[in-house]
């Protein structure tokens, strides 16, 4: 029987979906993310869309067509609906998915489904008859979750303990005290008031026993946390510290200065309209050697610049140059020290700023913590700085208070558990003695559960409470570690008051994962285990594989989870111990290509990513359900350039490793769909050209009969077909940064297509090869439409490919005018170029005139429309530039065609700064054009 397509390999709502994903990462509360920090995790948005829509067959495999566009449009209709934040939780919404799902389960195995099945039916048909869902490379548990979340049988396999521990905590352990009231004290009364729905008896004893350990943390060392005495202007009361700021400090080596010499980022403290404070340095040069100490101010005032960046340091005191390497031997001979910098408290109207106090000082010098991790830092990793700075175990990461604080929370988790177990107990669960790691659902494998979840809530404290954590002067609060997939030199950093009400206190954390647990349990119990993916696919068949593999070498994921690997093995290997066996996060086997691990060499990194992800291939193919594709997520960017032996451009060894070994595995690509799944303003894009898409890869296995082809045929059938995908793609809002990751999709779907494709001397073209000619397709597509564009803008085009905003010689100006059937004096009455002195530049957007009417314009130019949209777009934002494309009517319709092209040029070039506004306007295009036809209604406020 020939094999059933799915939706996915038809059709899914591309734009909701990408706008689902990108909203979704501003949303907090309760959102699966903030139960612990991972990298690189995929929206639920696109992992619900992408599993709802590969098991579920397109009405086409039954239905003529025009019943079956109807019938996938009711689908489309269901899959908008069902990808939204609001319906992670909503049983209508859900059920309706999991009743499609049932169907075309049902109809494919010649099933009776129950009638008006509720949501018990449903879980437990699938439970039985839906095929298993794995993720082998689970991570922070996306995927997982909402195949749970569907009623579907979750495997998520890690190598990683620290993944293997979140998804146990996502899909494994709710389910399994889902319905279960809670146990202590306080709300156990209510089991009789209550329905206990999910893991919400759960998550109030996580809120319980939370409290409790903030209580007794507090007797123990609540004396290393003291109030601070506001001065007398402020009435002279205690208020609660939120924050110490500190810097780090050396000696300065001009030995006529000799003084401890702050390394101070910026002196600022909040940067708040009306509520401006910062920190002013007074140098005091009376004794042997000058001193500094600080005194806090408010308003805008006269702020010093930072005495450290990234080219080096210079002494306050002396004004001595010190460079970052005498620093750096500082730092590694051990005399790299620390001063309070300034103190943020609470007050009545927000923050209060007060100048440092020798007290507190002295108080954070005392503390002593009874537990430090004492395992070494990676001599050399992807994101790590410090260990340049001396800073080589993980315990030099963090100020001894902070020790102390992790180490007592450490002992209190511990602790706490026999008091769960005589509650729970009481509560009335069996007292079994079977722990967690073994299924165990008595008094014991309870409280060992609900420590799991305390130990999460002490790493989301860990990533607060260390001395990589900054300042946020724009928002008044403490950064965490992670602001990005790295931990780098922090100069001056915050501490925070593990007993405050703001940002990086426990009891925060601790709410933080009682919103996500409490949105949990609704399915059948899924299973998380620590797998190595190359080698320890689960003993389960006729899987539906969905997986967003490794990135090369983007992100040192084991070394960066070491950070809260360590806290997890202190508080509970003795819950999982074979999954905290070994002292550090397991790093060989990890399929990252990092040269380090291979003394230095590239290639053998490169070959050992390329082999582990092809035996991974191998062992997901053997286990898949023939009836259902594979899917895999990616979202590496292309960046490298050489030459093959046919002289062709090639690019991204990244692209190229997953590649080969999907493709050698056996796999061709059937689908591929480009998903936005990030903010613009996320950290890494903000005035950048980062990706903002993933690429979902949509595969099957390749029949064994898969014809050969050569090198000229596989161009013709590349020209043949991503002429359509290039339109679809844009279409589909796709932005110019991301427009050569996803043609790889429609590109590679063509090659992976035959058995082999043959260069002229017979051997086989080479997934590198591919994809270069690929991108060379992309890029004739992309200049194909100049032949449409007005004469002025076919040479501005040329022009800035040759020359970009620099200023050339006039001849060569005007050899380009006569060839594109121009002059120059005529591109100097357009508006668009300055020439003079024998020299020719194009003008910037900034020098263009400030009215600009194009309905009078007498030499109207596409490349002058697209320039003043753009400067309307960056000073008055979209509605300005909406104003300006309804205004240019019809001729406004290759503006973001010229915008394609013209980021490609930069991307080519390595002119980040200049592609930035293209790719801007490009991905923007269809919302400008909305708010341009519905003007009025913007303006009122309805057209949101």
């Amino acid at each position: 029987m020939a094999t059933r397509k799915k939706l996915i390999e038809v059709s899914i709502p591309l734009d909701v979906i990408s706008a689902e994903s990108a909203r979704e990462k501003s949303i907090r509360h309760g959102h699966p993310s903030t139960l612990h920090l991972w990298w690189a995790r995929r929206p639920l948005a696109a992992a619900r869309a992408v599993l709802f829509a590969s098991l579920v067959d397109d009405p086409s495999n039954d239905l003529p067509e025009e019943e079956a566009n109807k019938e996938r449009d009711r689908l489309l209709k269901l899959l908008e609906r069902l990808i939204k934040w609001e319906s992670s939780n909503d049983e209508q919404v859900l059920n309706e998915a999991r009743l499609e799902i049932a169907k075309s389960i049902a109809k494919n195995k010649n099933l009776d489904l129950p009638q008006n099945p509720v949501t018990e039916d449903l879980i437990r048909f699938l439970s039985e008859h839906a095929p298993p869902i794995l993720d082998p490379f689970a991570g922070g548990g996306t995927i997982p979750l909402e195949a749970h979340r569907l009623g579907l049988r979750a495997f998520a396999g890690d190598l990683n303990p620290v993944a293997v521990t979140i998804n146990k905590a996502l899909i494994e352990i709710p389910p399994r005290f889902a319905g279960f009231s809670p146990v202590n004290p306080k709300d156990r009364g209510l089991v009789n008031e209550c329905v206990w729905k999910y893991a919400y008896g759960l998550a109030r004893d996580i809120e319980y026993y939370g409290n409790w350990m903030k209580r007794e943390a507090e007797k123990r060392i609540g004396h290393l946390y003291p109030k601070v005495k506001l001065p007398k202007e402020m009435g002279s009361k205690e208020t609660t510290v939120i924050a110490w700021l500190w810097t780090r400090t050396v000696t300065c080596p001009n030995p006529a200065c000799g003084a401890e010499m702050p390394l101070i980022r910026s002196f600022w403290l909040s940067k708040k309209k009306n509520k401006e404070a910062w920190v002013e340095p007074i140098v005091d040069q009376s004794g042997e050697q000058p001193k500094v100490r600080f005194e806090v101010r408010y308003g805008k005032g006269s702020v010093p610049d930072g005495t450290v960046d990234r080219r080096g340091a210079k002494c306050i005191c002396c004004q001595t140059p010190v460079p970052l390497t005498y620093i750096r031997s500082e730092g590694q001979a051990g005399r790299m020290g620390q001063r309070l910098m300034a103190i943020v408290a609470e007050g009545k109207n927000g923050r209060i700023y007060l100048s440092p106090d020798e007290t507190h000082e002295q108080v954070a010098a005392n503390a002593c913590p009874v537990w430090a991790p004492e395992t070494d830092l990676p001599e050399k990793a992807l994101g790590f700085r410090v260990q340049q700075y001396g800073m080589v175990q993980h315990k030099d990461l963090f100020t001894s208070r902070q020790l102390t604080a992790l180490s007592t929370i450490g002992m209190l988790i511990e602790e706490v558990r026999e008091m769960i177990q005589i509650h729970a107990k009481h509560a009335g669960l069996a007292d079994d003695g079977v722990p967690l790691r073994d299924g165990g659902s008595g008094a014991l494998a309870y409280a060992e559960a609900v420590m799991v979840y305390l130990a999460l809530a002490a790493d989301r404290c860990a990533d607060y409470w260390s001395t990589i954590s900054s300042w946020v002067t724009d928002r008044e609060t403490i950064g965490h570690t992670f602001t990005r997939q790295a931990i780098p030199m922090v100069w001056d950093f915050a501490e925070a008051n593990v007993f405050s009400q703001s940002s990086g206190n426990w009891q925060g954390a601790v709410e933080w994962v009682i919103r996500v647990v409490e949105r949990l349990g609704f399915s059948t119990p899924g299973v998380a285990d620590q797998r190595d993916a190359a080698s320890g696919i689960i003993d389960v068949h006729s899987l539906v594989i969905s997986t967003d593999p490794p990135y090369y070498d983007n992100i040192g994921y084991a070394d960066l989870s070491d950070f809260f690997y360590v806290w997890l093995r202190r508080n509970i290997r003795s819950i999982y111990p074979e999954l905290f066996s070994t002292m550090l996060v397991p790093k060989m086997e990890e399929l990252v290509a990092t040269p380090h691990r291979f003394e230095g060499n590239k290639e053998a990194a490169k070959q050992h990513f390329e082999k582990g992800l092809q035996q991974a291939f191998e062992q997901l193919i053997s286990k898949t359900d023939s009836e259902y594709p594979l899917t895999v997520y990616y979202a590496f960017k292309q960046q490298e350039d050489d030459q093959d032996k046919n002289g062709v451009s090639t690019a991204s060894t990244g692209w190229e490793t997953m590649l080969t070994g999907l493709l050698h595995a056996g796999y061709q690509i059937t689908g591929t769909w480009p998903i936005r799944t990030e903010r613009s303003t996320r950290s890494v894009a903000i005035g950048t050209n980062a990706l903002a898409s993933s690429i979902v890869l949509v595969c099957r296995p390749r029949p064994l009969n898969a014809p050969l082809t050569t090198r000229r045929e596989f161009m013709n059938a590349l020209r043949k077909e991503l002429p359509e995908a290039l339109k679809l793609l844009q279409e589909a809002n796709i932005a110019p940064v991301d427009m050569a990751q996803s043609m790889i999709g429609p590109g590679m779907a063509v090659f992976s297509r035959y058995a082999q494709v043959l260069e002229s001397d017979g051997t086989p073209m080479s997934v590198r090869t591919a994809l270069a000619l690929i991108n060379q397709v992309l890029e004739e597509l992309l200049s194909a439409d100049e032949g449409e564009y007005d004469l002025d803008t076919r040479w501005a085009l040329s022009w800035f490919e040759q020359f970009g905003m620099k200023e050339a010689l006039f001849g060569e100006a005007e050899l380009l005018s006569k060839a594109k059937n121009t002059s120059v004096s005529g591109l100097v009455e357009a508006g668009i170029i300055e020439a003079r002195a024998g020299k020719v530049r194009l003008l910037t957007r900034e020098e263009y005139p400030e009215q600009w009417d194009p309905t009078e314009d007498n030499r109207f130019t596409l490349w002058e429309a697209t320039q003043y949209i753009i400067r309307a777009f960056e000073r008055e934002g979209e509605l300005g530039a909406a104003r300006l494309i309804k205004r240019l009517g019809d001729r406004a319709n290759h503006v973001r065609d010229l915008a394609y092209r013209l980021y490609s040029i930069c991307e080519k070039k390595g002119w980040a700064q200049e592609a930035i506004p293209y790719n801007m306007l490009a991905a923007s295009w269809s919302r400008l054009k909305q708010v341009a036809s519905g003007m009025k209604e913007y303006e009122m406020g309805r057209l949101v």
